[in-house]
């Protein structure tokens, strides 16, 4: 069963709903829980990269609101995630340039609601993001984007290395945005096909990362506070994408 706050619980409803292709945000497991239907379980969670977390039964009952739960319970994505592959295949056959966003481990949900916000009005045709390690797609970061998640396609990987092959694939340049760069972002060509990639708000972008981009850009800072906002960042770097291709 599933309530009004898209949980649903139960081992056998929650294997199905994985099996299905339900889009699972995160899987809540009492503590020292055993038996066949939970290692089918544990199996598909691990298999599927799908974030858990062991909490007490008194946690399960409160969010089942005292249901039987059977030791789990499973918080569903208010949205359905797109596959990348497709997603570009198609972005491509439709246009020469297409503009993707990738965001590496977006921890904070205003953070995140803010970036889809300001990525779905500057044309972006998908956002990547991890499976773990991301801010969550929920009630508070689609209220933030203003129901910006509702009308761009939003893509789920098991690391964002695999997305960025992909783009390499298609033949998609990557342009980093960190403050370790030399070049500033207004010398970087942006009109072709491209997939700016934005880090989290504390390390930037992950090392092993950085080593696949084409650029690296920073944005000049004038003050004496040397970075800005991730969705600040972010949105300078949307808007200068915007500004080069208007301008071509």
């Amino acid at each position: 069963m599933e309530n009004k706050q898209t949980k649903i619980f139960g081992l056998r409803t929650v294997i199905e709903a994985i099996r299905s292709g339900k889009t699972i945000r995160k899987v809540y497991l009492q503590k020292n829980l055993g038996g066949p239907l939970f290692g089918e379980l544990s199996g598909l969670l691990k298999e599927l990269v799908i974030s858990k977390s062991f909490v007490p039964i008194e946690k399960l009952n409160r969010l089942s609101k005292n249901q039987n739960h059977q030791g789990v319970v499973a918080e569903i994505s208010p949205i359905d995630f797109a596959d990348l592959d497709q997603l570009i295949s198609t972005c491509l056959d439709q246009e020469d340039k297409p503009l993707f966003l990738v965001l590496d481990a977006i921890t904070d949900v205003r953070n995140f609601g803010a970036i889809i916000r300001t990525a779905e009005s500057t044309g972006v045709k998908g956002i990547v993001i991890q499976n773990q390690g991301n801010a969550p797609v929920n009630a508070e970061t689609i209220k933030t984007s203003a129901g910006a998640a509702f009308n761009i396609p939003i893509c789920k990987v098991s690391h964002i290395k695999d997305a960025l092959f992909q783009f390499q694939a298609a033949e998609i340049q990557l342009v980093a945005a960190t403050e370790k760069a030399t070049d500033r972002l207004y010398d970087i060509d942006l009109k072709g096909p491209t997939a700016i990639i934005i880090g989290s708000e504390d390390r930037g972008i992950n090392p092993s990362v950085l080593k696949m981009v084409d650029h690296k850009a920073c944005l000049p800072m004038q003050g004496s506070i040397g970075s800005l906002n991730v969705s600040v960042a972010c949105g300078a770097f949307l808007y200068e994408a915007i500004r080069q291709r208007l301008g071509a």
